[in-house]
């Protein structure tokens, strides 16, 4: 019988930016983020005993190779754990533009993740869940948890996996997306970060960074102080994408968009409207403020960006599991 199983899309308040191990997806430092209710992935996987492959299809629409052979590479691994080798028919629906910043791999491999061992009949706690989604993407091991969630690096499969900081976020905090650009983007993940990892000069410093920006963000959160969590998570973000023009080749990925919506930003603050703006590897901006103030950020947004560009995000669940 069919599994299915939703996942959210998470946004790092405190971002890892690299990997010391590509092939465990063992990241450089430890992260932090916010789960989002509007943004998921919907996959359904069948065991099917006649197939000699794998079945994909995203949005009704089959899968390219090179992405077939990345999810057949994870499936090995769950088929691994259930000690079987049956083969797999999976159908996903991803309520998020895909490879444009706003984190879809992260839901897309916590809902592979947990569909697929439920259907190959494994019954893994969520710590084990959060492990084996890791190993599809690095940021899909924070989705398998609602709320803010931080992510362990570990040393090692075992050590590296996330848990809640604050499952149910009771405190008014509340994210916009403004959506600059839907299409997928010209430096994937994966390749941006291996770069900068390899060539910034500055990224030996981010690891120091992070590590102070976790302590620092987790105090913020304890305090309920969203201000507060906005900067750091905007310094952050900033000092991220400054590894990205610090590597050789240097790239960006911001928009012209993207830079017009850091700019309203910084004129909204100024002028007492109090949001903070994160980006990760794509173009798109997301805001973090009080939900408070979400119209009246709208109505500044709106005119520059069009209401239709605007999604508000609030904390998010973790991953659900259906079987019929």
């Amino acid at each position: 019988m069919p599994t299915t199983a939703r996942a959210h899309t998470n946004i790092a308040l405190v971002k890892y930016w690299g990997k010391r191990d590509p092939q465990l997806m063992l990241p450089q430092t430890d992260s932090l983020s916010l789960t989002l209710d509007r943004f998921f992935t919907d996959t359904t996987v069948t065991a099917d005993r006649r197939l000699n492959h794998d079945r994909f299809t995203i949005n009704g629409q089959a899968v390219d190779d090179k992405n077939t052979n990345r999810l057949t590479a994870f499936l090995d691994l769950v088929r691994q754990l259930a000690g079987t080798d049956t083969r797999f028919n999976v159908a996903s629906t991803n309520h998020v533009p895909t490879s444009a910043g706003l984190a879809s791999s992260a839901s897309a491999f916590a809902a592979l993740a947990a569909a697929a061992s439920r259907e190959a009949g494994c019954h893994l706690s969520r710590r084990e869940l959060s492990r084996l989604a890791r190993r599809g993407s690095g940021s899909a091991t924070r989705s398998v948890y609602g709320g803010l969630v931080e992510w362990h690096r570990g040393t090692n499969d075992q050590t590296s996996f996330a848990e809640p900081l604050m499952e149910k976020v009771d405190f008014p905090l509340e994210m916009l997306a403004i959506v600059i650009d839907a299409s997928q983007k010209k430096v994937s993940s994966r390749t941006g970060m291996q770069l900068c990892v390899e060539t910034s000069p500055f990224y030996p410093e981010w690891r120091t960074i992070v590590e102070s920006d976790m302590t620092n963000m987790k105090a913020a959160i304890a305090n309920q102080d969203i201000n507060r969590i906005g900067q750091l998570a905007q310094e952050n973000a900033l000092r991220m994408h400054a590894l990205t023009l610090s590597a050789d080749p240097g790239y960006t990925y911001f928009e012209e968009g993207t830079m017009r919506a850091m700019r309203l930003v910084d004129t909204l603050n100024a002028n007492g409207l109090h949001c903070y703006y994160t980006m990760d590897a794509g173009p798109n901006v997301k805001l973090i403020y009080n939900s408070k103030d979400r119209q009246q950020i709208i109505d500044q947004l709106a005119p520059v960006f069009g209401k239709d560009k605007l999604i508000v995000a609030k904390p998010g669940p973790g991953v659900s599991i259906t079987q019929l």
